[in-house]
């Protein structure tokens, strides 16, 4: 079963998991506060206003990205990649799309020897 994880496949592994808890700690303290959550990320200013429009241009197209590439890989249920990160995060679900894509193709190489 670990036969396809490969020193990139762990590291994007690794970086999903970073993205997942860095990303909830916020969102459970944004909770805990009972925050507006996406009203802050318009009206706080231009600042963050800047960093949400960037944040969001890069996860659509890393979303594309995602389904493009797993089709090409004969990935099955790519979009939930895409549909995961609106309930849980891009830094959590793009690095885990990065990884099961080292695995697949490290299993699509191994097929063909």
């Amino acid at each position: 079963m670990t036969r396809h994880w490969t020193p990139l496949a762990v590291v994007y592994l690794c970086l999903a998991v970073a993205g997942l808890i860095g990303t909830w700690i916020f969102n459970a303290l944004a909770i805990l506060q009972l925050r507006d959550f996406l009203g802050d990320l318009v009206s706080s200013g231009p600042a963050v206003s800047s960093i949400t429009v960037d944040l969001l241009v890069v996860a659509v197209a890393g979303s594309v990205f995602v389904i493009v590439e797993a089709r090409r890989l004969g990935m099955r249920f790519g979009w939930l990649y895409v549909v995961g990160a609106a309930i849980t995060a891009f830094a959590f679900t793009f690095p885990l799309f990065l990884a099961m894509r080292e695995r697949r193709k490290t299993e699509i190489a191994r097929a063909a020897e």
